[in-house]
């Protein structure tokens, strides 16, 4: 692999880090309501669901996957429901009474498995896998080899962009101590998450 191919590697998977999405929207979401500790496990989770889909496609195993219109299917609408059902418990969440002290929520590690599978439910993180990370690999050299070092960087990049995130979002933690300020937070994270669910249930393959 060229240092030019790398380095094109680099621009684009830092731009699509930095891009709105499910997972960067999950782990702001975390950092925010609950502090960076999650946020930062939300991320971690992410990176790992990451971490399997570049060991199944150093094995040839995503392409098929993806290729597969009814494994596709599944995977796109499981996504999609699973980001509904983060957003209906957000928007449900911020019309129960508080206790005190309830923005600490369930154990960091909840975070984490969260984080984890939005990302494996994702269809968009399974064909970058399948479809994009292959343009920059060179049939002339050892594939597994240049998918290791691409999956390297893509975490180091990945990690970085998710940290700052959760880091920045976790800013908010102070200001969510409002009880108003929180409830309309969690509704507006409760609305995103049905967007993205929404997109999720309509998304097609080469769009």
């Amino acid at each position: 692999m060229s240092l030019e191919t790398w380095a094109m590697f680099v621009a684009v998977e830092t731009l699509l880090c930095l891009t709105p999405g499910p997972a960067t929207l999950f782990v702001a979401s975390q950092a925010g309501w609950r502090g960076w500790r999650a946020g930062l496990a939300a991320g971690a989770g992410i990176v790992a669901a990451n971490s399997f889909y570049f060991v199944l496609s150093a094995l040839g195993l995503i392409a098929v996957i993806a290729a597969s219109h009814i494994v596709f299917l599944t995977l796109k609408w499981i996504g999609a429901a699973y980001l509904a059902w983060l957003g209906a418990k957000a928007i449900w969440g911020s019309f129960q009474r508080r206790a005190p002290r309830r923005v600490a929520g369930p154990p960091v590690a909840n975070s984490f498995r969260d984080g984890a599978l939005v990302q494996l439910a994702n269809p968009k993180a399974m064909l970058f896998f399948a479809a994009l990370l292959p343009q920059f690999i060179d049939p002339a050299q050892g594939a597994v080899a240049q998918v290791v070092i691409l999956g390297l960087t893509s975490q180091v990049i990945e990690a970085v962009v998710l940290t700052g995130y959760a880091l920045a979002a976790g800013g908010l933690r102070l200001l969510l101590a409002r009880e108003t300020v929180a409830r309309w937070f969690e509704r507006g994270v409760g609305t995103v998450f049905l967007s993205l669910a929404a997109v999720t249930a309509f998304y097609r393959r080469g769009s």
